[in-house]
């Protein structure tokens, strides 16, 4: 999941937080993709159990090839936990 600190309704942390919180969400991987350069904002959001915290490009370019090489890491590199309904009643 990619998820921006900036959203209109409610701000991303408490979406974090909902995901991560929940028992059925939380082996989803949550890659921050925001412009919040912030300290308080990235150690904020690894506290709440984000897999990563990326800082958005504002060219186009770049942010397509940054969205890419998250996609490729964790599409084709990292191993991730079987998202099944088995696999999730194996963990509890």
């Amino acid at each position: 999941m990619l998820l921006d600190l900036n959203l209109p309704r409610k701000p991303g942390r408490e979406v974090l937080a909902d995901v991560k919180n929940d028992p059925w969400l939380r082996m989803i991987p949550v890659v921050i993709l925001t412009t919040s350069e912030a300290e308080e904002d990235i150690v904020a959001s690894y506290q709440l159990h984000a897999n990563a915290y990326v800082i958005k490009p504002v060219d186009f370019d770049q942010f397509s090839q940054s969205v890419r090489q998250i996609g490729d890491f964790f599409l084709s590199i990292a191993r991730l936990p079987p998202m099944t309904w088995e696999g999730w009643g194996a963990l509890h």
